[in-house]
């Protein structure tokens, strides 16, 4: 597991690569697919520590979310500031304060 320091840029150079993964889902107790993060310009951060957070976590409970926060580095003041300006940092949030688990589904090219 990595020690996340304070920038987002440091952080994801020492996550695993996803140049094989074509999306992650996030998947609840249902069964339903609430949200999927695509591998595309402007997502592949979040796709990265995603795909990390299910390789260390199994799945987004409320500790992968606490870490996946300290990940996101200077961006996760940035969401807190504006609600809504980063969904995925957001629902970090949400799981981090309780809310509902998910499962990750790293789906490959």
């Amino acid at each position: 597991m990595i020690q996340p320091g304070a920038t987002f840029k440091d952080n994801l150079q020492q996550l695993p690569t996803i140049d094989d993964v074509q999306r992650v889902d996030l998947v609840d107790a249902s069964g339903d697919v609430v949200a999927s993060i695509e591998n595309q310009p402007g997502k592949q951060g979040s796709l990265a520590i995603y795909q990390y957070l299910k390789r260390q976590f199994g799945g987004l409970d409320a500790k992968a979310a606490e870490h996946g926060l300290a990940v996101f580095g200077e961006h996760t003041a940035d969401a807190r500031n504006r609600p809504g300006a980063h969904p995925n940092i957001d629902r970090l949030f949400s799981i981090a304060a309780g809310g509902a688990p998910l499962k990750i589904e790293v789906i490959a090219v």
